[in-house]
């Protein structure tokens, strides 16, 4: 008989960890409290505009192409993926933008166009990034941190004095002791805002991000980011994943010892948790509520991608509790955002398809976001703004002669900024729906569209407008249980990093497991399907670094090491 598994949550990560899990072996349900798969990657129809209300950057192609190469596919198989060149423009000042092309000698001929002398600082700054990126890849990416053999590879001993420098200093200062034009230093500073934090306190370790956009490129799917989500599904369906959606898990009821209705399925749990004690606390049974009454499932395998913090501390009793109220009171949890998503009639060239608007108040820009105690809800966001324009690659996502924009303003982590005006049908009545747009959030999507209009020159971009929804913290946490409203997961600062992160098994419970952007390793859709991945190698008992072979995802890490798979 196969081992079940219950999977919370049908985001990414979810949908990742299920299909691994199946392929393996297990019989694997997936509940998910929404009507609808993909979490955070959502998606809105109006009007002939098809929105993404999610991620948009397509980056760390090796992610992609790793989990499909071990879900027996490729992602030349899955996907159909266009390369931007530009991968971006960034707007600095009213009417003053800059290109940003791809690869390391068209963007060093534009460092040295602006700033002499440096083109060849970033020469060297991008072959530190590339450093770093691979050494984060090898080693510190793909693993659980159950041992510290990831901090004694050679090629980590050899360069551990760059690598400690890099965790100490942050990403500010070691951007700005190189260059001294603002337009240089906000392009490789701002990467730090899609790790959930700030640049002053990032550590400089993540200018490997930089590698990514600046020398590996920005791709796009073809049908955004939920041709992603559709991808890793139907690889989930086929390895005989059940979803079970509009299921909300509201207890995980837990037992000590062998305390287990189950008596059948623990007398196999020596060679299910490798490196737990059979007798050990362990989840006896989960408690759903569905739009019929309840259900209870009994697995022997818990995996919950939903958020940690209501994970911890609204599921689990406090004993059971890794990660209690007290851990979350000393942590960050990174940025919110109000996100706009905008029909506009008419073409607005002055947009690309990935188009950032730089505040010239930098420093206290970010102040408004990460230190705006006491301040009004509307003031507790940042003019610098995110802009993506799809239509400008993809002609599905817009009517002919319109233009699709996704506008993302960075906000602090505080459900006091409200809710926007709804995204979804409420699919259980089959009754649509829109919620009362909170005022600080229709003045910040004002703001927003006065700031974008002001700096490209559109100037009737608001009356331009016939197609508008709005996002805000409220509706993380409503729709997400997001910690505090966040949009990502925790900021990724120094104590928040790496080993630091929550990691992805509980201290307490023999048979629960957590992925996603809330644990280790962090943010972003390519961490996220690492997350799966690591899942497994945590109940195998790996203390490796290196991404599983597709034969040991099939049979197990202790198969023939095939490197041909």
């Amino acid at each position: 008989m196969k081992r079940q598994v219950l999977v919370i949550g049908a985001g990414i990560s979810g949908l990742a960890t299920a299909g691994l899990l199946a392929r393996r072996g297990f019989a694997v349900t997936v509940v998910d409290k929404n009507e609808s798969i993909g979490g955070r990657i959502g998606e809105i129809s109006d009007s002939g505009f098809r929105f993404e209300t999610g991620p948009s950057w397509y980056l760390m192609p090796e992610a992609y192409d790793q989990f499909f190469r071990i879900m027996g596919t490729s992602t030349a198989a899955q996907l159909s993926l266009s390369v931007l060149d530009p991968g971006y423009r960034v707007w600095t000042d009213v009417g003053e933008y800059v290109d940003v092309p791809r690869g390391a000698d068209k963007v060093t001929e534009l460092f040295e166009s602006i700033e002499p002398g440096a083109g060849a600082r970033l020469r060297r700054y991008l072959a530190s990034a590339h450093l770093v990126y691979s050494v984060a890849l090898s080693n510190f990416l793909y693993t659980t941190f159950r041992s510290p053999s990831a901090f004694f590879q050679p090629e980590v001993l050899r360069r551990s004095g760059h690598l400690l420098r890099f965790l100490l200093v942050p990403l500010q200062q070691f951007v700005e002791k190189q260059f001294h034009d603002h337009r240089l230093r906000k392009i490789l500073q701002y990467p730090a805002v899609f790790l959930s934090t700030q640049p002053s306190t990032a550590p400089s370790l993540y200018h490997l991000m930089s590698h990514t956009d600046l020398e590996l490129g920005v791709r796009y799917p073809t049908g955004g980011f939920r041709a992603i989500v559709d991808a890793v599904a139907q690889l989930a369906h086929e390895h005989g994943v059940r979803f079970e959606l509009g299921s909300e898990v509201v207890r995980l009821d837990c037992a000590d010892r062998n305390n287990s209705p189950r008596r059948s399925s623990q007398q196999d749990r020596s060679t299910l948790y490798s490196g737990a004690q059979a007798d050990k606390a362990h989840i006896k049974r989960v408690e759903v509520r569905t739009a019929e009454g309840s259900q209870t499932y009994y697995p022997d395998l818990v995996v919950s991608t939903a958020d940690l913090h209501h994970t911890e501390t609204v599921l689990l009793p406090r004993k059971y509790q890794s990660y209690p109220e007290t851990y979350f009171a000393k942590k960050d949890p990174g940025i919110g955002v109000v996100l706009a998503m905008l029909g506009v009639r008419g073409a607005l060239p002055e947009l690309a398809h990935h188009s950032l608007l730089l505040s010239p108040e930098w420093q206290r820009d970010f102040s408004a976001v990460f230190s705006a105690t006491g301040a009004l809800p509307e003031n507790k966001s940042s003019l610098s703004l995110y802009v993506c324009k799809p239509s400008a690659t993809d002609a599905t996502v817009a009517p002919a002669g319109y233009e699709n924009l996704f506008v993302l303003v960075p906000t602090a982590a505080d459900l006091g900024i409200g809710y926007g005006s709804g995204d979804h049908a409420d699919e259980r009545n089959n009754v649509a729906f829109a919620q009362q747009e909170s005022p600080a959030v229709t003045a910040i999507v004002d703001k927003a569209v006065a700031r974008i209009a002001q700096v490209t020159g559109v100037n009737d971009l608001a009356e331009r407008i016939v197609v508008r929804h709005t996002l805000a913290p409220g509706d993380f946490a409503k729709d997400f249980h997001a910690w505090r409203g966040g949009a990502l997961g925790p900021a990724h600062t120094l104590g928040q990093s790496a080993m630091f992160r929550p990691q992805n098994k509980s201290k307490k419970l023999s048979n629960l497991y957590y992925a996603g952007a809330t644990v280790a390793p962090g943010v972003g859709v390519p961490m996220c399907l690492i997350s799966a991945e690591n899942v497994l190698k945590r109940i195998d008992g790996r203390t490796d670094s290196r991404p599983m072979l597709a034969d040991e995802v099939l049979h197990g890490s202790h198969c023939k090491r095939n490197r041909s798979h």
